[in-house]
């Protein structure tokens, strides 16, 4: 996905995930995105500072289906 996807997503109220289904994106109430790993709570911003280099591959994102969170919590 690229950046404008998963921004795009994360507005229509989706749930984006990177790299598993532990790692959620969002949108805080800054306006900022976030990428947060679920079970601790640490997060780190969806981009580098700029705003334009993703902290992490396009292709490791990817949008939630009903049966991830059931199914296959550690999807990789």
């Amino acid at each position: 996905m690229t950046l404008e996807d998963i921004k795009a997503a994360v507005d229509a109220g989706q749930t984006v995930h990177w790299a598993n289904t532990g790692y959620v994106v969002h949108k805080d109430r800054l306006g900022q995105y976030l990428i947060t790993y679920l079970p601790n709570g640490s997060c780190i911003g969806l981009t580098d500072r700029g705003g334009h280099r993703l902290n992490g591959k396009e292709a490791e994102f990817f949008i939630a289906r009903s049966e991830d969170s059931a199914e296959n919590p550690g999807r990789q």
